[in-house]
Formats: C-alpha cells, structure tokens, sequence
C-alpha cells in the first residue's frame, strides 16, 4: 500500500532529526515557496541566504548583489554562516534555500552546519528550463509579486543571475551529488504539484538512507 502524505512526511522528519536539507534552483524555480512550505510541513525553520543578504544590504545601507552577481565570499560567510549557531534554532531541523552557492563555500557551509548540530543530509535541485524562468521573470513583471527586488528589475541583471547559476553553483550541484546528497525534482509544473513531487523524492531517499 502506497504511504499517504502524512507518513511520508513524517519519514522525512524522523530521518532528518535536527539536519538541514538545502535547496538550490534557477533563479524563480521556486526555491523559497517550496523551502517554506517543507519546513512548516516537518517543524522546521526556514532559512535563505537571499533573504538574510538583502536584509543585511539593507541594515547597512549596501547594494551588492543588485547587478545579479553572487556576493562575495567572504561577506556571505560573515553574514550567513552565524545563523547555524543561533540558540533558538538548534532544537529545530532546517530548510536552507541555496545557502553556499558559489563553487568552493558547500565544503565551509556543510562543516559549519554539521558543528551546528544542523548536518546536511540532502541537496534538492528544483529543475526548470531558463526559457521558464525567463517567462515566470517576465510575468512577475506584470503582476508586481516580487516586490521591489534590485536584482529582479532589468532582464540584463536577471539574466545575469542565471549565468551566475550556471557558471558557480552547478559545480556546487556536481560536489553534492559526488557525495550522493544530490536529490532532483521536476520543477516545471504548477506550485502545488512541484511541492508533492520534492516531498515524494525526498521520501524516496530518506528511505534508501535509512536502509543503508
């Protein structure tokens, strides 16, 4: 017989403990409404280097991603990585969207997150086409719910956005799946739909973890 939902989800939270699972994707695949939704969904707390980064732009009167690029390194350490240490979030498992998404941060980001008592027991890729992200950008255009996002504005800094995807974070993609932590879900559907099939894999490989 076929799990229902509720136990698949409840598979995920006894598998997960107090561990995180990070999820990456095209600009607009979704990352964050699913993130959010999978943590409510487990009990956990969600967690985004994009939110976190814009706040702190904004606490310091900075704009360092506006132009699409990733932020440099080192500051994304310094604001970022404290977050695994916070008090109130070490009973909790953890939601990450893209959070060490720069080829060469997943090995700093996975050590400080398992000294955290938050290890990283999976990497979702929320896999969409740039031709769709591309036309979700263009429509959000229309319907104003991103919000007044520098690094959403222009095509040029949005398609830069996308080029930063391809070029530094796929590498990360292939360091998680080298390591067998790499699970991938069609992206390309409808929220609702996208959001099963991420729990469905999810379960799927929490179950070949736990058998191993």
């Amino acid at each position: 017989m076929e799990a229902s939902f509720e136990q698949k989800i409840q598979q995920i939270k006894t598998w997960l403990g107090t561990g995180s699972i990070n999820i990456f994707g095209l600009p607009m695949s979704g990352k964050d409404t699913v993130g959010v939704r999978l943590a409510e969904a487990i009990g956990g707390k969600f967690l985004s280097s994009g939110l976190i980064i814009r706040a702190m732009e904004a606490m310091e009167n900075k704009n360092l991603t506006g132009n699409g690029e990733l932020i440099d390194t080192n500051v994304f350490y310094d604001w970022v990585l404290p977050y695994f240490d916070r008090e109130d979030l070490k009973p909790y498992p953890l939601v990450l969207s893209s959070i060490g998404r720069w080829s060469g941060e997943e090995d700093t980001v996975m050590d400080r997150a398992k000294t955290a008592g938050h290890e990283i027991k999976a990497a979702i890729v929320l896999n969409v086409s740039e031709a769709d992200v591309m036309n979700r950008w263009e429509t959000a255009q229309t319907t104003q719910d991103r919000g007044a996002r520098l690094d959403d504005e222009k095509p040029e800094v949005f398609q830069k956005r996308i080029e930063e995807f391809r070029e530094k974070t796929r590498p990360v993609l292939l360091k998680y799946h080298q390591l067998g932590l790499l699970v991938e879900v069609a992206a390309d559907a409808e929220r609702d739909v996208v959001f099963m099939n991420l729990v469905e894999q999810l379960w799927k490989f929490s179950l070949a973890s736990t058998s191993q």
